[in-house]
């Protein structure tokens, strides 16, 4: 058994639930993708090799992956939330290209220390962070000027 699907069972079984084959086929495909993800896009990748997984099911399992600690919330684009992995993942930042709408992922080591300066200032603990940072990627920001080239 995988250590995220260990942690996940013991998290279950402390509030009377079990870890039935669905909730094992949705844990283990989120686990499987180090893409960010929506439990639409989930429910229809599943659903298309493993029809005794419904959306109900895939919508309740995602609060409670959460709550274990194993997935987070990342951001919201165009009314949908995306999630990651985190279990056995470091922090980093996200760079959203408003454009073409790609996720950029970096290290946040060099942040960190700052949040925690500005944390004590405050005596706030902090215990998580989402940072979104809206912007134009390299690709987006040179075809915008390859056109403006062309258009004078």
């Amino acid at each position: 058994m995988k250590e995220y699907e260990k942690i996940f069972k013991e998290y279950l079984y402390k509030r009377g639930l079990k870890l039935t084959l669905p909730r094992k086929i949705i844990i283990d495909y989120i686990f499987k993708t180090h893409d960010h993800f929506d439990a639409d896009t989930i429910y229809t990748q599943i659903r298309s090799r493993h029809k005794n997984v419904s959306r109900a099911t895939v919508y309740r399992t995602i609060p409670l992956l959460i709550d274990a600690g194993l997935i987070r919330q990342s951001f919201r684009h165009n009314g949908k939330d995306y999630y990651e992995h985190i279990y056995g993942h470091d922090n980093h930042l996200h760079f959203f290209c408003n454009n073409c709408h790609s996720v950029i992922e970096i290290n946040s080591d060099k942040f960190e220390p700052v949040m925690e300066q500005l944390s004590k200032k405050i005596n706030f603990q902090i215990k998580e962070y989402k940072i979104e940072i809206l912007g134009l990627c390299k690709k987006c920001r040179s075809n915008k000027s390859d056109r403006k080239e062309s258009n004078e």
